[in-house]
């Protein structure tokens, strides 16, 4: 009999079965229940009727699209959650102010998702933690009540694909950019998970490895996962968490498939309007061409960390933003936002004409503080390029890394990074 993936060694654990293999249903206990202010604004989490939860240390309660509060339908949405928080002591709540941020950056960085557990939250970026050597999922909002409830929640187990991540990715070349390259290569995975190894990870930050978890939501992977190693190690041990349970594949585990990436000859990439599903190119492609944008987009659960806010703070100092360029730039974190003030990220922006705002789902999903108008075009460095994702169905949305972005908002066309610092 063959061994099991990581995520069906978690799926396994969290159903009380010795084994989960493809095709399986299986009911699982949760771990962690993240709820957002998005949940509150529906009749289907009906949170004054709700009577009992299954254990409030199970709950994180988090506002993250609506904030602040941008009309009084969330307003009223948001109370209802600050009573909700109230009536059953929940303890790990994220209101407006110092502890706002995007779910899964907060998740990541309080570490509210932990090697070999099971998450589960209202947003489809949710498998943002598989970075973490675990399983998290989106749910709908019936399968949200169930988990707040009851605790438990079920999934069917995919087949998983495994994508070995070797050699180091080049100056200006980003987890971002080997994403674009991977949903260009082989589209899709419906149904299926994904499984990262390789020496390209022994690289990678904690937030770099999220950055291409997150965006695994766009070519349908029902669980991405990262293995446990040093980096994660780290993480854990900075904010002093022990007791940890690494979960690893068995050595005769069966996959879909089995790919190697040299992540070292990947190059910039931009994923042209309307999906990132064979829809990428080289950003060498594009410049010939020349595209003009009217907006240029740093934020996102994706791609709003330190580290991009410092990387289009490089790129911009002593420029100035394009003539008719909006560049916004939203922190996926205060904290974060608090540290890019003090290392003077934020002041290099705003010198440069870019616009630093409150962290928020925001521009991202179409929200506030950046929507698109009819026939615009923007390059972003979140997670969706959808007709009408971010604003008007008539405007367009390339999709690439913060450094693509930046080196854009500067020339006001795409534009390569590559030499951008120089």
């Amino acid at each position: 009999m063959a061994g099991m993936t990581a995520i069906e060694k978690i799926l396994a654990e969290h159903s009380g079965r010795a084994r989960v293999q493809p095709g399986d249903a299986v009911e699982v206990d949760v771990d962690t229940i993240v709820v957002l202010d998005i949940n509150f604004m529906t009749t289907i989490f009906p949170a004054e009727e709700i009577l009992k939860i299954d254990a409030p240390e199970k709950i994180v309660v988090i506002f993250d699209h609506f904030v602040p509060a941008n009309t009084i339908f969330a307003a009223e949405a948001q109370a209802r959650g600050r009573a909700f928080v109230h009536k059953f002591g929940i303890s790990r709540f994220h209101d407006i102010g110092q502890a706002q941020g995007i779910s899964h950056q907060v998740v990541a960085d309080e570490a509210y998702i932990r090697p070999g557990e099971l998450l589960v939250c209202a947003d489809s970026h949710t498998c943002s933690g598989g970075a973490f050597n675990a399983a998290a999922h989106g749910l709908g909002s019936i399968d949200m009540l169930q988990a707040t409830c009851l605790g438990k929640s079920w999934f069917i187990c995919g087949p998983t694909v495994r994508y070995r991540l070797d050699g180091e990715t080049p100056a200006s070349v980003t987890p971002k950019d080997v994403f674009l390259q991977i949903a260009n290569e082989y589209g899709m995975h419906g149904g299926q998970n994904m499984e990262f190894c390789g020496s390209a990870l022994s690289n990678w930050t904690p937030n770099e490895r999220r950055a291409l978890s997150t965006m695994c939501a766009e070519v349908g992977v029902e669980f991405p996962v990262f293995p446990f190693d040093d980096v994660l190690a780290a993480h854990y041990k900075e904010r002093n968490i022990g007791g940890l349970r690494p979960v690893e594949p068995d050595r005769d585990a069966q996959y879909a498939a089995d790919r190697v990436i040299d992540v070292s000859a990947v190059e910039p990439m931009v994923a042209l309007p309307g999906s990132v599903v064979h829809n990428c190119r080289k950003v060498t492609d594009l410049t010939e061409d020349r595209i003009a944008v009217q907006q240029c987009f740093v934020g996102s659960c994706s791609n709003g960390t330190l580290e991009d806010i410092r990387v289009a703070a490089d790129i911009v100092r002593g420029r100035r933003v394009s003539p008719g360029v909006r560049f916004i730039v939203t922190p996926s974190s205060e904290a974060i936002h608090r540290q890019a003030v003090k290392a003077g990220y934020v002041s290099t922006l705003q010198e440069a004409g870019a616009v630093v705002t409150s962290s928020a789902c925001g521009a991202c999903g179409g929200v506030d503080m950046g929507v698109l108008g009819q026939g615009e075009l923007a390059i972003a460095s979140s997670t969706r390029n959808y007709k009408g994702r971010m604003g008007s169905p008539d405007a367009g949305i390339f999709l690439a890394s913060s450094a693509t972005v930046a080196a854009t908002a500067v020339n006001g066309y795409i534009s390569d990074p590559r030499g951008a610092l120089s």
